[in-house]
């Protein structure tokens, strides 16, 4: 997965934490179907 963004609207540390989330949660499918 990856993520593009604008570092003049979303701080790094943010978008890095944001796919973090993103990918933990599709990585374990019983999250998906909660």
């Amino acid at each position: 997965i990856s993520l593009s963004f604008d570092h003049r609207v979303i701080d790094g540390a943010d978008g890095a934490r944001f796919i973090t989330i993103i990918n933990n949660t599709l990585s374990d499918i019983r999250r998906l179907v909660m």
